[in-house]
């Protein structure tokens, strides 16, 4: 008798994406094995078709995007949606032939006679699972790494942007045969546990839990880009317009639904309430017309919406001082699941804002007496996607950049670290795991083949069996 809990029967929906999905593979990985990895000149060509089609498509995309979120500013979508891939677009398009280079390393003595190299090789197919927040950069960056890689592509964007991912789907297919970069729908589960040669995915945590374990089943190797709760760290006396303006950009910039926002603030003990001033004033300087602009961004649906006033209840229920700032923020009922800039002091642990990420336009304060206690206070948690350190070159910056890990650093910035193609990008610990911008993400979808060339000369034969008074002066003198 078996002691295994029986699987819990599959569904026909789910079954007949399994079969689809894995067909679809099949198809890609023949191709593959049949048209070998593609050329400089074929992958350039490549990147340079999508490159158009994104320029040609700008307008839709701003209107695709703007219909999934009920209202998403077309300045942002411009900006950091179709801008950020077409910069990664050129970045890999100028970079690639040194990145295809074949790289010299060095033999070790008693093979000097032969030579080595590292050549970076196509995976074959890679996956990828793009999130619903930045709909068109965390879906294409990924596949224009991979297309660079000489890879073929499978892209599942997420459900929640649906406008958005029949755009992708069109103009993708208007450029790729199916069989080398596709778009496709259905269950996220079927997807990640199918055979890829790579899997990247761009989401929470908790779902790229489940991913990793499902991509285990085949040994996957997985590029996990997650998320976490990203610090703002000012420095006593940095609370001015230039650095509490920057917070305001990350963490309002498309609503607060970025990956890498500032989740929380930390601020000298004796100025928070001139940061919270500060931030107000900025708030309704950047959005004059407050949050029924159509700069300012609305929650995605009435579910992450729900999350976030959740979080906001949970938190006064237990004793926090919850301040709307901004230009009328009793104006953001007026329109579909929006909500208004928000300032939250007095967070301790009991309350669910304190350990869960915050993907919206929340921003707790938090007080230090020193930069040794906001150091702790950052190392007490799990590792972020990304920090944020506001204050002059002296020791204290310097403190910071040595004793705290993060995926990345922005120093008297936000935001911006993500839109440097030369950088990687990614998380550590809960964070993430992989990079897949700059030479790094290259090098994460190819294969690092290591080549010995023999040459005419071989030391190493002078150990070959049978052994004897020779091996043994050779191991002396290689040994000593």
């Amino acid at each position: 008798m078996s002691l295994t809990t029986p699987a819990p029967p599959v569904t026909t929906t789910e079954r007949t994406d399994r079969e689809r999905f894995r067909d679809l593979l099949a198809a890609q990985r023949a191709a593959f094995l049949r048209d070998g990895a593609p050329s400089l000149a074929q992958r350039r060509s490549d990147l340079r078709k999508l490159k158009v089609a994104l320029l040609e498509n700008r307008r839709a995309i701003e209107v695709a995007i703007n219909a999934d979120f009920g209202n998403r500013s077309r300045y942002e979508t411009a900006l950091l949606e179709v801008l950020g891939v077409v910069n990664g677009i050129d970045y890999l398009d100028r970079h690639l032939r040194r990145f295809m280079r074949p790289s010299r390393r060095r033999a070790t003595m008693q093979l000097a006679h032969g030579s080595i190299r590292v050549e970076y090789q196509p995976l074959g197919v890679v996956g990828v699972i793009s999130p619903w927040n930045y709909p068109v950069n965390l879906s294409l960056m990924p596949v224009v790494t991979a297309i660079a890689a000489g890879n073929r592509v499978m892209l599942k964007p997420s459900k929640f942007t649906p406008v958005t991912n029949a755009l992708l789907a069109s103009m993708i297919s208007a450029i790729f045969p199916e069989d080398q970069v596709t778009v496709i729908s259905g269950d996220g589960a079927a997807f990640s546990s199918l055979p890829f040669d790579h899997l990247v995915f761009t989401g929470s945590s908790a779902v790229g839990r489940s991913v990793m374990q499902a991509a285990s089943e085949h040994l996957v190797p997985v590029t996990l880009e997650l998320g976490g709760k990203s610090p703002a760290i000012v420095a006593k006396g940095q609370v001015r317009d230039a650095a509490v303006s920057s917070i305001v950009f990350g963490k309002l910039v498309s609503g607060g639904q970025t990956c890498i926002a500032p989740d929380y603030a930390l601020v000298h003990e004796s100025e928070i309430d001139a940061f919270v001033d500060t931030y107000d004033r900025l708030v309704k300087k950047a959005y004059p017309q407050g949050p029924t602009s159509e700069d300012y961004t609305s929650i995605v649906n009435d579910k992450q919406y729900a999350i976030l006033t959740d979080l906001i209840a949970d938190a006064r229920a237990h004793g926090a001082r919850v301040i709307e700032v901004g230009h009328r923020p009793g104006d953001a009922a007026r329109r579909p699941h929006t909500l208004a800039p928000t300032v939250v002091l007095g967070v301790t642990d009991q309350m669910k804002i304190a350990h869960e990420e915050i993907f919206g336009p929340i921003l707790p304060v938090f007080g230090y007496k020193d930069i040794d206690d906001a150091i702790d206070f950052v190392n007490a948690r799990p590792r972020p996607l990304a920090l944020y350190y506001f204050g002059p070159g002296d020791p204290d910056r310097r403190a910071v950049l040595d004793r705290t890990t993060s995926g990345n650093v922005t120093v008297n910035g936000t935001i911006m670290h993500v839109g440097q193609d030369d950088l990687p990008f990614g998380g550590v610990g809960e964070s993430g795991m992989g990079k897949y911008h700059g030479i790094e993400g290259f090098r994460t979808l190819s294969h690092p083949k290591g080549i010995y060339t023999q040459g005419r000369w071989n030391t190493i034969n002078l150990l070959h069996a049978p052994f004897g008074k020779r091996a043994d002066r050779m191991l002396d003198l290689l040994l000593r």
